[in-house]
Order: structure tokens, then C-alpha cells, then sequence
């Protein structure tokens, strides 16, 4: 007898008012920009058609937005799910990136060598993040065998959710992953141990043919990445 499987589609939010201000705002409950609202309608008429029975969102504005968008197609409720909230990024709230680094120059050095585990000062650790979202979302694949259900989070949650999941090292999950505003990720599970990542990071619904590739990442990535050669 073949085995039902649970499709979780993974969805970062739209875009928002700070998205091009490269500004930290994990916690910060910030809108939607109307550039993130057209993204996800595009993205949401492109899953209009699948037979998705349950959305989840974390329940920050910018999420939950994006999945009432997204729901309704669907005619369905958004249910919102703690665990799934962004990174906390403590006293670097609202600041740029080199703000925090003239400002807070050790705690700077410190993250760019292991987000994983260190925090900035009020804030959280990849593997704190990692530790409230991957309970929350195994519980939800536990309560929809056999089901598609639709999961709005965030960049970082993301990524880190997506490390576990596939045994990537999770200490480079800023340096080797990217989710842009709006992508679209499909994980399916055979059981709630068991996961395969089938789409990543896709954003060809930017493009109303469709035929949209992702462009090379070059804005809120780790220094590790933007590290020229000698």
C-alpha cells in the first residue's frame, strides 16, 4: 500500500517597507510593502489550483498578511503558530547591518563566525529559533497526514527549519541558503522524520509567464559569501 505523504508548502513573506533598507527587523512588527502584497498575490494565484488544507503563519503582521492572501483561494482560515515567529535580533532591532557593525563591533565579529549559537545581546540564536520551529511544524505534519498544508514564516526561520530538516551544518545556514521575499518552498514528508526538499527558493511567480530565475543573492548575505578573492 503506498504510504500518504504530507506536503508542506513553505513560504516566506512578501516583501516589506525595510526589506530594501537592509535593516534587522526580525521582531519588528513591520507591513507589507505593495511590492510584497503583488508578490504574494501572484504567488497565491499560482497555488490557487492545489488542494491545500490548512495555512499557518507566525504571528507577526508581515506573516500573517501574506497568508491571508494566500488563503483566500482557499476559503481558509489563517492560524497562527508562535514557534514559526522570526529570529529575535535583540538590541540590533531596526539597525542597519553597519550600524551594528560600528556600534557593536565584537558582537558583529561574534555572529558572522556562528549565528547558530551566539546571540547578539537580547536576542536569539539560530539554534534557539531552531529549537521552537521545528517542534511547531513537526506537530503540524503529525496533524495532517496525507495532507498539503501551507506554512508562512521567514527568512531566517526558514533556512534554519530547512537545515535541520536536510542535515545541512547549521552554523553556514546564512552562508550556503538564501530565501528571497515571497519564495515559494515545497518539503514532503513520508512521516515526520523522513523529508525531502522538492522546490527551493522559488520566485517564478514574480514574472506573470512564469518563467522568472531567482537572481544571484546580493544584498543580506554573510561576509563569507561577499568575500573577494585575493
Amino acid at each position: 500500500m503506498k504510504q500518504a505523504v504530507t506536503r508542506v508548502f513553505m513560504v516566506r513573506h512578501g516583501a516589506t517597507v525595510l526589506s530594501a533598507e537592509d535593516r534587522f527587523a526580525g521582531a519588528t512588527d513591520v507591513a507589507l510593502s505593495d511590492e510584497g502584497r503583488e508578490q504574494t498575490r501572484r504567488l497565491a494565484d499560482r497555488l490557487s489550483h492545489e488542494k491545500i488544507m490548512a495555512i499557518y503563519a507566525s504571528p507577526l503582521g508581515r506573516t500573517v498578511e501574506t497568508a491571508s492572501i494566500l488563503a483566500a483561494p482557499h476559503k481558509l482560515e489563517v492560524q497562527t503558530r508562535d514557534g514559526f515567529r522570526e529570529i529575535n535580533h535583540g538590541r540590533w532591532e531596526q539597525m542597519t547591518r553597519r550600524e551594528v557593525e560600528e556600534k557593536f563591533p565584537e558582537e558583529a565579529a561574534e555572529w558572522e563566525k556562528d549565528p547558530y549559537t551566539f546571540a547578539p545581546l537580547g536576542g536569539e540564536s539560530g539554534l534557539a529559533v531552531t529549537a521552537r520551529a521545528l517542534p511547531a511544524l513537526i506537530e503540524l505534519v503529525r496533524d495532517h497526514p496525507g495532507e498539503n498544508i501551507l506554512v508562512v514564516s521567514h527568512k531566517a526561520t526558514i533556512r534554519l527549519l530547512l537545515s535541520s530538516l536536510l542535515g545541512f551544518d547549521p552554523r553556514r545556514y546564512r552562508d550556503n541558503l538564501d530565501q528571497k521575499p515571497a519564495a515559494l518552498n515545497i518539503v514532503d514528508f513520508r512521516d515526520a522524520t523522513r523529508a525531502r526538499l522538492t522546490l527551493f527558493n522559488d520566485t517564478s511567480h514574480y514574472d506573470k509567464d512564469g518563467s522568472a530565475i531567482p537572481e544571484i543573492p546580493e544584498s543580506r548575505l554573510s561576509k563569507w559569501w561577499n568575500a573577494r578573492g585575493a
